[in-house]
């Protein structure tokens, strides 16, 4: 049950009802934590912005996706963890690479480094040995990829946190966490 009133497309307006049509035309639809993101159009568009500046990045559609899977595994966040399966089937993820991500794994030696690196990251609140970025760029990630990796588990936590605070209703496929909630 949503802890935030949504703010419906058709009952939208302002720089709101812009981002929405946005959205709308990209998906097909505005998905319910952006209907709750919308209460502040900054929040949303900052959400919008900076997802669109990573898609932009080094970091392949996959990669993004696996750390968004992982992330929201390991902060137990349904939503964006539904969102994000569904998502990276989109992007050609197999149900076994889906799989490995929520185990913060992957058959992929570089993305399985990175992988490593997100969960100490997320664990630890970013407190980390110099080894463990040293391990990720022995995989073969350079300084520039390190700061994305950084900025996709940024924003990964700040739609967990907001989905964990706003709880909206989950419109994508269900895929209910490994842990218990």
């Amino acid at each position: 049950m949503n802890r935030l009133n949504p703010v419906t497309p058709d009952k939208a307006t302002g720089k709101t009802k812009e981002l929405f049509d946005g959205i709308n035309k990209k998906l097909g639809r505005v998905p319910n934590v952006f209907q709750l993101l919308g209460n502040s159009p900054a929040a949303l568009e900052g959400y919008l912005k900076f997802s669109e500046a990573l898609a932009g990045g080094m970091l392949d559609a996959k990669l993004r996706e696996i750390i968004a899977i992982a992330v929201a595994e390991t902060n137990v966040c349904e939503y964006c963890l539904s969102a994000h399966v569904a998502i990276g089937k989109s992007v050609g993820l197999t149900d076994q690479e889906l799989e490995l991500a929520r185990e913060q794994r992957s058959e992929n030696p570089k993305y399985n480094a990175a992988l490593r690196f997100v969960r100490i990251m997320v664990t630890s609140r970013a407190e980390m040995a110099d080894s463990d970025l040293t391990d990720l760029k022995a995989a073969g990630f350079n300084d520039g990829e390190v700061a994305e990796i950084i900025a996709n588990v940024s924003l990964n936590l700040y739609t967990n946190y907001f989905n964990h605070i706003a709880q909206p209703e989950v419109d994508f496929p269900k895929v209910k966490t490994a842990f218990p909630v």
